[in-house]
């Protein structure tokens, strides 16, 4: 028992690295991102094209990366990447149109239905079914969440449209991540670093068109100082730690897992945006992050109970996840999968 409680804690302790990390540097691009667009700042409103830059810099170090030998390049067809490229920078493009068209408050609904959405996108693609706790801990989080954010609630078709459209392709593009990163084996900053040049491509050469459709403005036009050039830099080096911490986290865990404990970087916007920007917050906004703050607590817990029928697995000699396992067994014959099984453990435990 002893033996395991040490291979399972370097693991703990990875995840909840992940984890922190990707809230950190979220929570940090948007503080970083507020000082830059928000008119009180920079008025920097081209938030396509900077999404470009972000992209481009994450390129640049995952060249730098490969090119150093620190990380290992594998091969992934092009036309997924390109599929993948897509599907992202849909998902980008129409949560900035879902933004502009919507009130803040439908545009807050739309994105807290992602968490359902993904769940029955999971079911549908990958036949994974949830546990009645489980579903009972996302409602928690969706009210909660619901309840410190959703203030106005305007409708119309353009923006349904693209709230919608956002939601859906946000959605398959964070299954996506993890389906990748198991079909080819490759690692979370591998997959980032072939996905990040497409992306970086088309979202500078389509961007500031978007923006223009956005906000009526050129980014040609606009003027630069040394401040916007600072904080420019400042949102692409958290948007590589932001990146890299998204893909890991949902290559550790779930699209689900990721909405579901990603919306605590709500909780601390709202916090920090009452610290150092003086938000106001309310007493419902008070009472809202406490019931989501509950409703993420319930999900863990309900996670770790869903584990303990597969325990017999997490208690052998590999240290391959359940669902890592599963994934092994799923399409191979019944003779090959304990061979294939072993075969993994054993490059795992020579690494």
């Amino acid at each position: 028992m002893e033996g395991l409680s040490q291979k399972k804690s370097p693991a703990a302790v990875s995840d909840v690295g992940a984890w922190a990390m990707n809230v950190i540097s979220s929570v940090g691009i948007i503080m970083a991102n507020k000082q830059l667009m928000s008119t009180a700042g920079y008025a920097f409103s081209f938030a396509t094209t900077l999404t470009g830059f972000h992209f481009a810099v994450t390129a640049l170090v995952g060249f730098v990366s490969n090119a150093s030998g620190y990380s290992a390049s594998k091969q992934v067809p092009f036309w997924e990447l390109l599929w993948f490229s897509i599907v992202a920078n849909v998902s980008i493009t129409a949560m900035n149109f879902s933004l502009m068209l919507n009130s803040v408050g439908f545009y807050q609904i739309s994105k807290l239905s992602m968490i359902p959405v993904v769940c029955v996108m999971e079911w549908i693609i990958n036949n994974k079914k949830y546990s009645k706790e489980v579903k009972m801990s996302v409602v928690v989080v969706v009210i909660g969440v619901g309840v410190c954010t959703v203030t106005d609630v305007k409708v119309n078709l353009n923006g349904f449209i693209c709230a919608c459209l956002a939601v859906l392709s946000t959605s398959f593009q964070q299954i996506s991540i993890g389906s990748l990163q198991k079909k080819h084996s490759v690692g979370s900053f591998e997959l980032l670093s072939k996905t990040a040049p497409i992306q970086t491509v088309s979202l500078l050469i389509f961007g500031p068109f978007i923006d223009y459709c956005l906000s009526g403005i050129f980014i040609m036009n606009y003027q630069m100082s040394s401040g916007v050039i600072a904080f420019i830099l400042l949102s692409c080096s958290l948007a590589v730690f932001c990146n890299i911490s998204q893909y890991l986290c949902i290559g550790r865990f779930s699209a689900v897992s990721f909405q579901v404990l990603g919306h605590m970087k709500t909780v601390c916007v709202l916090t920090l945006g009452w610290l150092l920007f003086d938000s106001e917050l309310t007493f419902k906004n008070i009472m809202g992050m406490i019931i989501a703050v509950v409703g993420m607590v319930i999900y863990s817990w309900a996670v770790e109970a869903e584990k303990q029928p597969g325990k017999p697995l997490s208690n052998s000699k590999t240290s391959l996840t359940e669902e890592e396992i599963n994934l092994l067994k799923v399409g191979l014959d019944t003779s090959a999968t304990v061979k294939d099984v072993e075969h993994a453990a054993t490059k795992l435990q020579k690494r």
